[in-house]
């Protein structure tokens, strides 16, 4: 199980409230006495683990010179799962669930995996899929954009996308992807089945093989100057799109 150092009061509240746990050692400024940064060494007293107090200088080199707030800690990080993992967990759905995966291809931003991540809890996605080559996984960076997302979405690593795809069609799956040059936008899809949302890297879009695999691409209507949004944005709509439409049908 691998470990990283996380920082600032947004992370380490994060952590404290989905994996306190998994909490090894802290730091804290000792020249700090403000109140988030006082309930936080209170939280971590509670843990059975005492700060140690140190100068800004060395949080800075903890924290890589990235803004702390004047505290970091150590922490044992969330890991991608595997293949098999993401088979058993397709094939155990129970009945009154209905499968709604993300599948990122090739992202590499962390600020907009971790994005994705806290959307992904949100809106109740059973799990985000990525690749396992020219993408980013679970990082520090990642742990804090997603906000406690990382502990609490499963997310599976795969070596061969396209494969990975063509199973899940064969256990039922549509698979959806995000294409901004297609005709079809994402008002016109159906979102109640049980599916995969497949969203392309940052300014490439899906590949050609992913795209193969796709039994629908939908875009988003853009009606001002610009040709897309962000990424993990689009993927939001997207999503929440699943969301209203299920609400609807379970009415």
């Amino acid at each position: 199980m691998k470990s990283s150092k996380l920082f600032g009061l947004h992370s380490v509240q994060a952590a404290l409230d989905y994996s306190p746990k998994k909490i090894h050692k802290a730091w804290v400024d000792s020249s700090r006495q403000d109140k988030r940064l006082t309930q936080a060494v209170e939280d971590l007293l509670a843990l059975g683990i005492e700060p140690e107090k140190v100068d800004r200088k060395k949080l800075d080199r903890l924290a890589d010179g990235s803004n702390h707030q004047g505290i970091v800690i150590e922490v044992e990080m969330p890991g991608e799962l595997s293949e098999s993992e993401l088979k058993t967990a397709v094939e155990n759905l129970s009945e009154t669930q209905t499968a709604l995966f993300l599948v990122l291809d090739n992202v590499q931003d962390p600020h907009n995996f971790g994005a994705c991540l806290r959307t992904a809890d949100a809106t109740g996605v059973q799990g985000v899929i990525i690749t396992k080559d020219n993408a980013t996984g679970i990082t520090p960076t990642v742990c804090k954009v997603a906000s406690g997302a990382a502990e609490t979405v499963p997310v599976y690593q795969v070596t061969n996308l396209a494969r990975t795809l063509r199973w899940l069609k064969g256990e039922g799956l549509w698979i959806m992807g995000a294409a901004g040059e297609t005709a079809q936008t994402v008002y016109s899809a159906d979102f109640t089945v049980p599916m995969a949302l497949v969203i392309g890297a940052e300014g490439k879009g899906l590949r050609r093989l992913t795209k193969e695999q796709c039994d629908v691409l939908v875009s988003l209507p853009m009606l001002g100057q610009v040709e897309s949004l962000n990424l993990s944005v689009a993927t939001g709509v997207l999503l929440y799109e699943a969301v209203r439409q299920r609400s609807l049908a379970a009415k």
